[in-house]
């Protein structure tokens, strides 16, 4: 069974806060008529700091899209390999123990993917394969995490590296003054996460069944308009309602599964504000509590995008994980819109209890001789 093992999360040291966040909306756009209701927007998302790649200064400047991409291929560069370190040590792994990367993002755009540059100047052996996801946006963790399952499953034994990095505020446009572009700026963070889906040993997630959902004809409702400027980012107001449609499509993977959505042990889902994480609870009928990784991701980071869900997973294991067999759903959500699902069950057997399981179990299988063994025994 693959395992999804401990992620490693970093945030870049620049921080903007809340009240950084309230300041900055009042004096740039003053004479917005519909300031108050951004503000208000802005309060309830509950996010009380983000961290960024720029200073704040640098970041409200637009110095035009190749700059920024340039940007974004020199902080990948420098911030993704000591979080991948971080999660090969998790996993009681090496780069040499990889079969496949997947690599998320939605902030910026390499080609060769980053993949490849991983894969020249990392170790990972040069048949590792690559898989580069660039338009699932916050969809894309919990689509990374189903994709290695899958990979795992088509090759037992084998393991996969996800590594998620989203520079959110590389994305912002000072010329974008709708209300839904105003909450994004208050909304999204920059993060870089790393996690390793082993298919043999490893503790954690033991992954179990995945699947996805579109809600029919939302395809404008979460969106990038792609101009000369860069990635325009488009939020309808309607997407905070999605989790209506949405819960029903967590329920049926849960029911398939012989599982009651209800009545899990942990859930593990994607951040994108505070309605998102309330509609659910109350349409799955699960206490808030239950989502208590998500809102700290949210509160401290706020929307990292795809790396919502595995800096969630992160928070559950630092809390001491669930117990043995205990269940769990993991799901990200983004355009399309998108949810992409998960169930697993808490596993804490190590890679040395595993081996030595798997040891006992040999030693314990009897040996039957053959005939000619036998007769030459005599």
């Amino acid at each position: 069974m693959a395992t999804l093992c401990k992620p490693a999360v970093s945030v870049p040291e620049h921080v903007i806060t809340m009240e950084d966040t309230l300041a900055l909306a009042r004096s740039l756009h003053a004479d917005h008529p519909q300031l108050p209701l951004a503000l208000r927007l802005i309060e309830n998302t509950g996010v009380t700091r983000r961290h960024i790649v720029q200073p704040i200064e640098e970041t409200l400047q637009h110095p035009g899209f190749e700059d920024r991409n340039l940007m974004y291929e020199a902080e990948a560069k420098a911030r993704v390999p000591a979080v991948i370190r971080q999660a090969l040590d998790h996993a009681e792994l090496r780069p040499a123990d990889i079969d496949m990367i997947v690599y998320v993002s939605c902030t910026g755009f390499m080609m060769p993917s980053l993949t490849a540059w991983l894969i020249n100047t990392m170790g990972f052996p040069a048949h590792t394969r690559q898989l580069p996801i660039a338009q699932l946006g916050c969809a894309a963790g919990g689509a990374a995490i189903n994709r290695a399952h899958d990979f795992c499953s088509a090759y037992p034994g084998a393991n996969v590296l996800i590594v998620a990095c989203e520079f959110c505020s590389l994305c912002y446009q000072p010329t974008d003054l709708g209300v839904g572009s105003l909450l994004s700026n208050g909304l999204f963070g920059d993060a870089v996460a790393s996690a390793v889906v082993r298919g043999r040993g490893g503790a954690g997630i033991t992954l179990e069944r995945n699947g996805s959902h579109l809600v029919p004809d939302t395809t404008d409702w979460i969106a990038y308009s792609v101009r000369a400027t860069g990635f325009h980012f488009l939020l309808d107001k309607r997407v905070p309602g999605t989790m209506e449609p949405l819960a029903p499509a967590l329920r049926t993977m849960a029911d398939q599964h012989g599982w009651d959505a209800s009545g899990l042990d942990f859930y593990i889902i994607h951040a994108g504000g505070p309605r998102i994480l309330d509609d659910l609870s109350h349409f799955l009928d699960v206490p808030p509590e239950a989502f208590r990784f998500s809102r700290g991701t949210l509160s401290q980071y706020g929307n990292i995008a795809s790396a919502v869900v595995l800096d969630a997973v992160r928070r559950l294991f630092d809390e001491g994980g669930a117990g043995d067999g205990a269940r769990g759903i993991i799901a990200g959500f983004g355009p399309g819109i998108t949810a992409e699902m998960a169930l697993g069950r808490w596993s804490s057997t190590g890679v040395d209890q595993e081996r030595a399981l798997s040891e006992r179990h040999v030693l314990a299988t009897p040996v039957h001789e053959s005939a000619a063994e036998s007769v030459s025994r005599r």
